[in-house]
C-alpha cells in the first residue's frame, strides 16, 4: 500500500493561487491512479479532480474545472494540485487519495490538509 502525505496548504486570499502536493512513498506508486478530494465541515467529502496512472486522462469536478490543475510527476512520485482563481468555497480539508489498478475504490488516503480561503 501506498502511503501519502500532503503538504502546501495554507490561508490564502480570494482570488489567490495556491499548489498542493501529495508524496507518495512505495514502489508501486505507477500501480495507482490518483485523486484529490476536499471536505467541509458539515459537508460530505467531495471528488475534486483525479488523474489516470500514466496522466493521460483527467477529471474535474464542475466547481473546479478551469481553475485547479491536477499533475503527477513519476520520478518525484508526486501528485500536485495547481489551484487558482481561489474562492471561498474552496475552503477545505484536502485528501490525497490512490486507487490501485483493478480496485474500485480510493484505498489509500493522506492526512488531510487545510485550505482556508478568506474574503
Amino acid at each position: 500500500q501506498v502511503q501519502l502525505v500532503e503538504s502546501g496548504g495554507g490561508l490564502v486570499q480570494a482570488g489567490d493561487s495556491l499548489r498542493l502536493s501529495c508524496a507518495a512513498s512505495g514502489r508501486t506508486f505507477s500501480s495507482y491512479a490518483m485523486g484529490w478530494f476536499r471536505q467541509s465541515p458539515g459537508k460530505e467529502r467531495e471528488l475534486v479532480a483525479t488523474i489516470s496512472r500514466n496522466a493521460f486522462s483527467t477529471y474535474y469536478a464542475a466547481s473546479v474545472k478551469r481553475r485547479f490543475t491536477i499533475s503527477r510527476e513519476k520520478g518525484k512520485q508526486t501528485v500536485f494540485l495547481q489551484m487558482k482563481s481561489l474562492k471561498q468555497e474552496d475552503t477545505a480539508v484536502y485528501y490525497c487519495a490512490g486507487r490501485r489498478i483493478g480496485a474500485a475504490d480510493f484505498g489509500a488516503w493522506g492526512q488531510g490538509t487545510q485550505v482556508t480561503v478568506s474574503s
